[in-house]
């Protein structure tokens, strides 16, 4: 596990030194210990909107960071409900219905500030199935292995919406990132979720993955996150798991 740890580190330090020192960076810089900002990235956002299962989606499911601002807003502009984690989840989630944010602050709605004036915190019971969920990467491969920033926010939150029947392997995963960013090979472990597809400013990569998309919450490394996460520690105890 350690060495596996070490690996991870290797790969996401790798990255974020290459996109500092190739100047590819873009604020909030420096990138390091961040989903990376990247030039190029609301060509990627618009590589993946012209793929069919984008135009497919009715809802989707994007994380807060800046690197996928031009992802969240092109999910307002063309109608689709967007569902956002608040930071580290620790409010929960925000559903985004474009016929209640004025177009005009589309733009600034999908910040995490104006996700918390435009949209609401609604509980998972209430949020419809999610068609594609898009998440933050430091690094990706061609496999569908995939590396966020270490802290396992984005498993989480793919377990808890899995508990919850919101996704599943029908549920396309996807990720937008700058080209350095694709690396060779990813360790996965089985709490990993896999991606599906890969949008590039120059290029949309099907993974075809062979990953095995996760099956709910990974409790025995979860629970020492209960009172960081509300929403984690309610289903905990409605699971019969902690008390």
């Amino acid at each position: 596990m350690l060495d596996l740890k070490k690996r991870k580190r290797s790969i996401r330090e790798k990255i974020w030194r290459l996109l500092e020192e190739k100047n590819i960076a873009r604020f909030p810089r420096p990138v390091f210990g961040r989903i990376p900002n990247f030039i190029g990235a609301e060509k990627a956002a618009e590589n993946l909107r012209k793929t069919p299962e984008w135009r497919k989606s009715k809802v989707i499911f994007a994380n807060p960071d800046s690197p996928q601002k031009q992802v969240r807003f092109f999910a307002l502009l063309d109608s689709k409900k967007l569902v956002m984690a608040s930071p580290r989840i620790k409010e929960g989630f925000i559903l985004l219905d474009p016929n209640f944010v004025p177009r005009r602050e589309y733009s600034y709605a999908v910040t995490i500030r104006g996700a918390f004036k435009y949209g609401r915190l609604i509980e998972p019971e209430r949020i419809e199935y999610i068609d594609m969920k898009v998440t933050g990467c430091v690094a990706v491969d061609l496999k569908g292995g995939r590396l966020g920033k270490g802290h396992g926010y984005s498993d989480l939150e793919w377990g808890i919406l899995s508990e919850f029947g919101l996704v599943d392997d029908k549920t396309v995963t996807a990720t937008t990132v700058h080209d350095i960013q694709v690396v060779d090979e990813i360790p996965m472990t089985d709490h990993d979720f896999p991606i599906d597809i890969i949008a590039t400013p120059t290029r949309i990569i099907y993974t075809k993955t062979r990953y095995r998309k996760p099956k709910g919450v990974f409790w025995e490394e979860a629970i020492n996150r209960l009172d960081e996460i509300p929403l984690l520690r309610k289903l905990c105890i409605q699971k019969g798991i902690c008390r």
